[in-house]
Formats: C-alpha cells, sequence, structure tokens
C-alpha cells in the first residue's frame, strides 16, 4: 500500500472525513486529498499530528512494505512462570498459548532472513549460514501465528516479553514474508 492509500485507510476507521481530517490539523481539505492520491506529502510535524491523531505509526504510514499494522502490545515477562503442557515444547510455548487463550489456532514459526546482495556475498565467502546464524544470536525469540476470528497476529516471545502485532494483511499460514525475514510453520500449538 502506498503512503496515500494508508492516509485514507486510517482516516476512514479513525471515522474522519477528509474535511474533519484537514480541519484538525489546520490545513485545506484539497491538501488531504492529494496526500491522499499521493501527489503529494505532509511536511514533518502534520506526519506526526496525523500520526497520533489517526492511532498510527509514521513508520507505518511511510513504510510501502508493512505488513505489520499500528496494533502492537508488548508486556514484560517471566517465562519461569508458565508451564508447559499439551503440544508446547517449550515455556516460550506455554507463554504464548497462556497469553493468547482465546485463539482459534497458534501456529510455532521458524525465521530466517532474506539476504541482501551484500549478505549473500559475506555469507558465501565467510561461511555458508555464517549472516544466518548471526541474526538468530541477535534475537533469540520463539515467533508464532496467532489466528483470532478473522484476525491474523505475529507474537514474538522472548525471555523479557511478549510482543503481539496484528497483520495487516492476511498471510499463508504455511509461509510469509514480513520486512527482512521468512517465516514458516514448524507445527501446531493449538
Amino acid at each position: 500500500m502506498t503512503f496515500g492509500e494508508k492516509l485514507k485507510e486510517a482516516r476512514k476507521e479513525a471515522g474522519l472525513s477528509q474535511e474533519q481530517l484537514a480541519e484538525k490539523i489546520t490545513v485545506s481539505r484539497s491538501a488531504i486529498a492529494k496526500w491522499e492520491t499521493d501527489k503529494g506529502m505532509p511536511d514533518v510535524n502534520n506526519l506526526k499530528i496525523i500520526s497520533q491523531l489517526l492511532g498510527v505509526s509514521v513508520d507505518y504510514l511511510l513504510d510501502d512494505d508493512e505488513k505489520i499494522s499500528f496494533n502492537e502490545i508488548k508486556e514484560a515477562i517471566d517465562p519461569d512462570d508458565y508451564e508447559k503442557n499439551g503440544k508446547c515444547r517449550d515455556q516460550k510455548d506455554a507463554v504464548c498459548v497462556a497469553k493468547n487463550k482465546d485463539a482459534d489456532a497458534i501456529y510455532a514459526l521458524t525465521r530466517t532472513k532474506k539476504l541482501s546482495k551484500a549478505e549473500w556475498i559475506i555469507d558465501l565467502v565467510v561461511q555458508p549460514g555464517v549472516v544466518e546464524t548471526l541474526d538468530k544470536f541477535k534475537e533469540i525469540a520463539g515467533f508464532y501465528l496467532v489466528l483470532k476470528g478473522n484476525r491474523q497476529y505475529l507474537v514474538k516471545v522472548t525471555n523479557e516479553f511478549i510482543t503481539t502485532n496484528e497483520l495487516a494483511d492476511k498471510v499463508d499460514i504455511r509461509k510469509f514474508e514480513l520486512g527482512d525475514h521468512r517465516y514458516k510453520k514448524a507445527y501446531q500449538i493449538i
């Protein structure tokens, strides 16, 4: 989605007309129309105000490849407080299940880094798999796709936090890409 498409969608979700949004940020309605048709961009100050008014991040509005919505919840946890049971293979699985009791399904995911040309060359020259290994050590976490009704969530569980992001677009449960990573279904927990 383009900036204009995201702005229009967020404005409508906030229940505002172009005129109402224009009035709140003290610009003309035609400026809003121009931004929504990608014929112009707001300045930095207006971008910040729009972000706050519509409840979306500036990153969400500006990133063309954004598939994670602006709905993110991050909660501190202690994995030792959660006990493995059922199909949970480790404590991170147990945390995800406990925090998503209303889920229709939970899938554990494997995550691999999409390599840039430079990373691919480094990987080829140094040792195949070294960039991927470094990426995994940089962020040791469990990743999950959680389904609740018609919504999908990407959940990341570390030893300190559980972070839940609602996905803006539906993804294929078996495999999908977000940002610099590819995700693949490893096993189903629920």
